[in-house]
């Protein structure tokens, strides 16, 4: 069985908790060192700074996105001060984490969307689904993705029939998307 999920088009980040309390937020940076951007982090409204029931070390994956409303909000308010706009949503997402005084962060309206893991400690029961994840990192408090934007399959039709049902779903998304992920 496979999941099918929108690929949501941002910023890959990796964020720790520890005893339900986030602590450390990075991206990739160059791939073998990421970036810390934690200060920046704590300012996105969808994420947690406190989970209930989270495991002792808990580390997510997921991306961070400026939803498009928000975005062409942006880009006109941008307009209309004589700035230049940004290119697309993610260049606006990635440009604002990097900022160095993260009350510019906290002014861009960013979202996080979270579907993986990186360490967890011991004393977790993880799911051993993709399903079973999205639903527990859910119950934990943390954003992930709209459970009717996610498809089941169990053969090569049903796959492609999910990958044609997102396409027709993505103007509908409230972030843009640069395809599907498989899991």
């Amino acid at each position: 069985r496979w999941m099918v999920e929108p690929k949501v088009d941002g910023v890959a980040v990796s964020l720790r908790y520890e005893a339900g309390v986030f602590t450390v937020g990075a991206t990739r940076g160059d791939g073998e060192t990421g970036d810390d951007i934690t200060a920046n982090l704590r300012t996105v409204r969808t994420l947690p700074l406190r989970l209930e029931g989270a495991p002792r070390v808990l580390e997510v994956r997921g991306e961070v996105y400026m939803p498009t409303a928000e975005f062409e909000r942006v880009q006109a308010d941008q307009a209309a001060a004589g700035e230049t706009p940004f290119a697309n949503p993610r260049n606006a997402t990635a440009g604002s984490l990097k900022q160095l005084d993260s009350r510019v962060v906290a002014r861009r309206p960013l979202a996080l969307m979270v579907y993986g893991l990186g360490e967890v400690s011991e004393d977790a029961r993880v799911p051993d689904t993709q399903a079973g994840l999205i639903e527990w990192l859910r119950g934990l408090g943390l954003p992930t993705h709209d459970p009717g934007h996610l498809w089941l399959c169990s053969s090569a039709e049903e796959l492609q029939g999910a990958i044609a049902e997102l396409d027709a779903l993505r103007r509908r998304l409230a972030f843009e998307t640069d395809g599907a992920v498989l899991k």
